[in-house]
């Protein structure tokens, strides 16, 4: 049971694993849902391709919405790209850096679908069978055009009477899936090479540039959640508040109904400390506009000059100062 809790204490604390996890419940899903999906192809010319490849590529569009809606850091970066700058200047490359890392993670479940539909092989054969050339088998090459057409399109229905029976049916299914399994197949090569090649490779580029990105992305998120939760703590303070007034008002009529109000003045002070001087609701949604259009610019030593222990601070261990060195309590062998 603790394994299970520090699991999920690590999935909650890590935004990118949350994200990864997603992603992987997504491809799995992916597959279920084909496995379990009932394919039945019409059988009739003019349908076949619209059913084959809408099968094929209708359901990667939901898939890829979906993994867009889910994954928060897309919020994340609509929000750092559509800000105003404000005091504090847009990174492009941080929301490139976004983008890629969604775009990724949201076309996993799509690829799966149409790599997992492809080495199955029954989308292509619907949606192709009436395109392949009847000369190519034997059964069709003294049939007419309009009737081969019309065999051609019954290929994947096994159980249609016109099929049942014909040896040409066996052949140009075997015939589209092998063509759709080698296409599959290659691109899941494809994707591994360029996997492969895009983690090697990497350290040959700038790598100074990727952790800025990487570590500032992380920044951004992180800024959000702790202005989320500060905003959720000052809500309650700020209710709790309210709620006091209220009964603070209707005293009389609670001591009427045999009721206590409960009520420590220290408690109270330190709700005041915590509300930080935020105490009525123009205030509050000054500070929320406030920080949409001028967020604070990332530089905290300007915080820290304003703090009046600033200046008692002992300089910092790794500062290369020579009258630090000299203040240090030496060691002496006993």
């Amino acid at each position: 049971m603790d394994r299970f809790r520090m699991i999920f204490q690590y999935f909650q604390s890590n935004s990118e694993s949350v994200m990864n996890g997603i992603c992987g419940l997504l491809a799995l899903a992916s597959v279920k849902m084909y496995t379990s999906f009932d394919f039945s192809c019409p059988c009739l010319p003019q349908y076949n391709v619209a059913y084959g490849l809408g099968i094929m590529f209708v359901p990667p569009v939901i898939l890829f919405l979906c993994g867009l809606i889910l994954n928060r850091q897309s919020l994340v970066m609509l929000e750092e790209w559509r800000r105003p700058a404000g005091r504090r200047k847009k990174d492009l490359a941080v929301i490139r850096y976004l983008c890629s890392s969604i775009m990724q993670r949201a076309m996993v479940a799509p690829v799966v679908w149409i790599v997992v539909t492809l080495l199955d092989g029954k989308c292509l054969i619907c949606a192709f069978s009436g395109s392949v050339d009847p000369e190519k088998f034997v059964g069709l090459v003294n049939v007419s055009t309009a009737w081969a057409q019309q065999l051609l399109a019954k290929v994947p229905c096994k159980d249609d009477e016109l099929m049942r029976n014909n040896t040409s049916r066996k052949a140009v299914s075997r015939y589209l899936r092998c063509w759709s399994q080698a296409l599959g197949w290659s691109i899941l090569l494809i994707l591994i090479i360029a996997a492969f090649l895009t983690r090697w490779l990497r350290p040959c580029f700038n790598q100074a540039a990727l952790l800025q990105a990487r570590h500032w992305s992380n920044y951004i998120d992180i800024e959000q959640k702790i202005f989320e939760e500060t905003c959720c703590e000052h809500s309650r303070l700020f209710a709790h508040k309210c709620i006091l007034h209220f009964f603070e008002s209707m005293r009389q009529e609670i001591k009427l109904h045999s009721f206590s109000l409960l009520r420590e003045g220290e408690e109270a002070e330190g709700e005041e400390d915590l509300l930080r001087g935020i105490t009525n609701q123009d205030q509050v949604n000054k500070l929320l506009k406030t920080w949409y259009y001028e967020k604070p610019p990332l530089d905290v030593s300007q915080a820290l000059q304003r703090h009046p222990l600033v200046q008692e601070r002992s300089p910092l261990p790794w500062a290369d100062n020579a009258s630090t060195h000299s203040n240090l309590p030496r060691h002496t062998k006993v």
